[in-house]
């Protein structure tokens, strides 16, 4: 079987179109391609007034007519064979397997990166304990709503803690920019298809899936997992960690101390906690885990109305049904060094309340599988580093967040109301006391002000150099009416908890640091990969 990509056809193609011009690619007959399916389907927008679809095939050709044309193409890069993109254990337990006390293997945290390796850990017969500081993810959904709908914040429940970690409540993106040669992605789709997720992800190039539907797929993960004989210990936080040194000096991992007051001998623990478990990042500081600060991005919500992006995208192709909502990716390099950047992008969504500590504002966007809301929605934020921002301290980045959200929270009124200023007078470097045409999304509201009071200067500057770069781009972007709401400062954690290539920590064996909190992936897919990566290599070492 060969894979052709960047197979071009026009926006209103016909079904039967791709034979002939699967047929024209490969220089052969199109009575001996025997079969094809789409393997991946996005679009070019480039030019407006011609956009195109954009198709990798699988294409099935009689076997003297595939090998003649792999020969005669062999350095086509948009020809060749067909990628395995099968799942394979590496190991699985034996049958009867009855694990020692603290060997069965513990997961900290639900989310996409703690969800995948419990699913692999219990797949491959070794039974995991899942322990997770907030609630099932029904529960915490009426949480989160209280925030948005009453202003009562429950710090273990809401956005970003509890089951399905934070990628529960947002776009739900499922594509990422990492390198993946076993296709570890393409497990975590089929897996998310078989629990419920449309069939639509494993084909479209940005595939994405919405609030409403992660959730139920998280329910239906997180039976198999326990029908596979996992444990789920919702409510419960890991408080501290019980390490052993040995007389050569060796520390290795033996228990975790429960904030119901129990005791969990555990000697292979991965560690999913999520970017916002800052007093988990604390408590493993103080055990003398190995920890440094990570770069990371802080800045704003911005909203426009959709049509406003579908127009500037798609022209007079706008609302056609094969291009959806229509999102946007936009970066700059300001003149004081600094890059500002889009982020997180939500076609068709709204922002929505994601603070997880009392007396603070955090914003972040969050999209159904519909994308039929109002508004489009993007973190506009700028990149800071340790170095430059925050040197001298591994914790000194939270410390960061920690501060300029506290400055939001007050800027709001002090009610979990969000800041927020309309472009116009954010370039005209006053205070909004008003808002415009645009009616901002963030529950539970926006208090206009200026946004000069939550963010550090050189991220004012930044902005405001590269809100009118961005509007010669995208027609409107920076129309006066626009609403920036504040503060974004969870675009990724403030750390890394630094692993060997044995996916252990650096300086304590037993804990395996795993995805976005630990500071090795960044959204729902990079982080399930992730997750399969580290339980792969927890199993490889439990089972010798």
């Amino acid at each position: 079987m060969l894979r052709v990509t960047e197979i071009k056809l026009p926006l209103e193609h016909e079904p039967d179109a791709m034979l002939p011009a699967l047929a024209a690619r490969l220089g052969v007959d199109p009575a001996t391609i025997l079969r094809y399916a789409v393997a991946k389907r996005g679009n070019d927008a480039r030019r407006k007034n011609a956009i195109q679809l954009v198709y990798a095939v699988d294409v099935t050709l009689a076997p003297d007519v595939e090998q003649d044309a792999l020969a005669r193409l062999a350095g086509d890069a948009h020809v060749r064979p067909s990628p395995d993109t099968s799942y394979r254990f590496p190991v699985l337990a034996p049958a009867g397997w009855s694990p020692a006390e603290g060997d069965r293997p513990v997961v900290i945290g639900a989310g996409p990166c703690g969800l995948l390796a419990a699913l692999i850990l219990a797949q491959m017969g070794l039974r995991p304990i899942i322990v997770e500081r907030g609630k099932a993810v029904r529960e915490r959904t009426k949480d989160t709503w209280a925030l948005w709908r009453k202003s009562v914040l429950t710090p273990e429940s809401n956005v970003q803690f509890g089951e399905g970690g934070a990628g529960t409540f947002s776009d739900g993106k499922l594509y990422s920019r990492i390198k993946d040669p076993r296709h570890l992605g393409r497990k975590v789709l089929v897996e998310f298809v078989k629990a419920g997720a449309p069939d639509d992800i494993l084909t479209e190039a940005h595939p994405h899936i919405g609030t409403f539907r992660l959730v139920t797929m998280v329910m239906s993960m997180r039976e198999t997992i326990e029908k596979l004989g996992g444990e789920y210990r919702f409510g419960t936080r890991v408080d501290d960690f019980e390490i052993a040194t040995a007389a050569d000096g060796e520390r290795r991992l033996a228990a975790l101390h429960l904030s119901d007051g129990t005791r969990l001998p555990a000697r292979h623990v991965i560690m999913a906690v999520g970017h916002s478990a800052r007093d988990t990042f604390e408590v493993l500081y103080d055990r003398g885990v190995h920890i440094e600060a990570k770069p990371f991005a802080i800045g704003v919500r911005i909203e426009h109305p959709q049509n406003l992006i579908d127009v500037a995208r798609y022209g007079a192709c706008a609302k056609h049904p094969a291009l959806g909502p229509a999102a946007y990716s936009l970066a700059h390099q300001c003149s004081n060094g600094r890059a500002v950047y889009s982020f997180c992008m939500c076609p068709g969504g709204r922002v929505v309340a994601a603070a997880s500590e009392p007396g603070r504002v955090v914003t972040n966007g969050m999209s159904q599988y519909s994308r039929a809301e109002f508004n489009a929605n993007s973190g506009l934020v700028v990149d800071i580093t340790p170095e430059r921002d925050f040197p001298g301290h591994p914790l000194a980045g939270v410390a960061l967040q920690r501060h300029w959200e506290e400055r939001a929270f007050i800027a709001g009124g002090s009610t979990y109301q969000a800041p927020g200023q309309t472009v116009g007078d954010f370039l005209a470097g006053r205070p909004s006391t008003a808002l415009g045409a645009i009616t901002p999304s963030y529950q539970p509201g926006v208090m206009p002000t200026s946004l000069d009071e939550c963010l550090p200067d050189f991220v004012i500057a930044a902005l405001r150099e590269a809100l009118p770069v961005f509007g010669r781009q995208m027609a409107g972007y920076d129309h006066p009416d626009v609403v920036m709401t504040g503060v974004e400062t969870r675009t990724s954690s403030p750390v890394r908890i630094t692993r060997g290539k044995d996916f252990q920590s650096l300086n304590t064996r037993g804990l395996y640091p795993a995805g976005e909190g630990a500071g090795y992936a960044g959204g729902i897919l990079s982080a399930a990969v992730d997750g399969i990566r580290v339980a792969e290599a927890l199993a490889a070492e439990l089972l010798g």
